[in-house]
Formats: structure tokens, sequence, C-alpha cells
């Protein structure tokens, strides 16, 4: 369903709640408020603006601090009263210089890793533009293309070995081995996450339109 502007329902005061979520991971970044001004200028900039209630003026996420929030899909709700935009980060969504505004946790029943091989892949990049003395990530790049490729050989043959085995405790540990290996291939050959999800999702529409 297409919304058009004038079907957008802002409250009495002019405004709607923006609720701001990481493309990627999926993580909640932050909660802030559109009126039409802002929603108009996010469309036209592909940028998040909002409109500050404490201030009264717009403001451009990141415009002072560099964090901008590159905006890939907007969506409202059921009934069209408050939007959900997916972004791309660059740089912490909150003032604290948090990733998300919410950080200040309440309740937790299980972990949220959701994010860890976005997380991981990061730390990787981090090693290589950073070596660290006795890091083995940081080693492997040292070593090069080669080495990283003879891991992934012997890492791909213990994932066999702990299939065969009937070994899931085995088979997870040596799984988790294989995507680290993977992960440090991906950063040296410049290929991103995103990159290996927009194929698997061209082939999955693919699929279906066959």
């Amino acid at each position: 369903m297409d919304i058009q502007l004038e079907q957008i329902k802002f409250d009495d005061n002019g405004l709607i709640p923006a609720i701001v979520q990481d493309e990627q991971t999926g993580n909640v970044l932050m909660l802030a408020y559109m009126n039409k001004e802002a929603l108009q200028k996010t469309i036209e900039t592909k940028e998040t603006w909002f409109y500050s209630r404490s201030r009264q003026e717009l403001w451009n996420k990141g415009a002072t601090s560099g964090n901008k929030q590159k905006v890939r899909r907007m969506s409202f709700d059921c009934d069209q009263d408050a939007i959900l935009m997916q972004v791309d980060p660059v740089g912490p969504a909150c003032h604290t210089g948090k990733s998300s505004c919410f950080h200040n946790l309440y309740v937790e029943e299980s972990t949220n890793n959701r994010d860890i091989i976005f997380q991981l892949a990061k730390e990787i990049k981090g090693r290589r533009e950073n070596p660290i003395e006795g890091s083995y990530t940081s080693y492997l790049f040292r070593e090069g293309l080669d080495k990283v490729l003879k891991k992934i050989g012997e890492e791909s043959s213990e994932v066999i070995i702990g299939a065969k085995n009937h070994d899931k405790e085995e088979l997870v540990s040596e799984l988790a081995d294989l995507t680290y290996h993977t992960l440090v291939l991906m950063e040296l050959a410049g290929v991103e996450i995103t990159d290996i999800k927009d194929k698997l999702i061209a082939r999955s529409q693919k699929r279906k339109e066959d």
C-alpha cells in the first residue's frame, strides 16, 4: 500500500513519532518526532530530520556530530500515526556515544545476539587497520591471502568431520571457526556482509519469479 503525505496522521501538535532502526542489525537506535517539514526533508535528502520539542526547531541528525543516518526504508504503521525508519547509521545514535539510545537495560531474559556477526566483522576490520601485537587476527592479515585460504580449507575439513561424528557441540564450534575465518577473507577481499545478503535476496526473488 502506497501512503500519501496527506494520509499521515500527525498529533494535535503536528508531530508523529519516528522509530529509527539499524537496517543491518535490526537494533532500535532511537525514538524522535517529526513534523510535516521534517518528514519532507527526510524524504528529499534521504537523511533523518526531526523536530525538537524542547527547542521547537528542525534538526538534521548528525549535522553537528557527523553521526548521520542514511535512510534505506521508511514505513508507517496500520493507523498511519507512527513511522519506522530503517537506516544505515554513520556513527552512534545516542549523544552519550552509545550506538543506541536504548542502552539502559531493565529486563533481560536472553542475550541480544542479533548483531554479533556485524560486531565481529567490525573487530576484524579494526585489527586490519590497527594491528595489535599478539593478535591472531593481525597475524592472519600479516601472513596474507594464502594463509587465510589455508585456514578456511582446514576449518572446512573439520566441519565435515564434526558432522560425520554426529557431534553437535563439535560441529557448532567448527562452524564458528569457519565463520570467523570467512569474515577475515571477506575483509581481505572487500566483501561486505550486505553483499551476501543482497545476493541471497536476489536469488530468493528469482526463485519466486520462476
